[in-house]
């Protein structure tokens, strides 16, 4: 929804995990098939781009979480990826802005979308 709504000024990233309770046992070319048919189903397509399943916790942690854990530690109460759905906003520059748990519904970041995109008018 957000992605639809800010097209030219916003970049939705996606990161299929498998450390959480074993919720993303597809294999990465299954995944959009299984959104599309499972879940959600009802032929949802991301308007967004999905990333090869990756580790976000532990030695094998992907290069993008360690940097983005390293520069926001935690939202609240864990220093680790606590469970799926967790997101990151990044500043158009790069920098990380601000981190959300699973439990901080997605759509409720817009006013800080707003609020970095009122930053960086030029």
């Amino acid at each position: 929804q957000l992605q639809s709504k800010y097209p030219h000024r916003l970049v939705v990233l996606g990161f299929p995990c498998n450390q959480f309770g074993y919720q993303e046992n597809c294999t990465n070319a299954e995944i959009l098939n299984s959104l599309q048919h499972v879940r959600p189903g009802n032929g949802f397509k991301p308007n967004f781009t999905i990333f090869e399943k990756c580790d976000v916790n532990g030695v094998n942690t992907h290069p993008v979480f360690a940097y983005l854990k390293d520069k926001l530690p935690y939202p609240d109460d864990n220093p680790n990826v606590a469970w799926n759905f967790e997101k990151f906003l990044i500043a158009p520059e790069g920098e990380p802005f601000k981190r959300y748990s699973r439990n901080f519904p997605t759509i409720d970041i817009e006013p800080d979308i707003q609020r970095l995109l009122r930053l960086t008018k030029t």
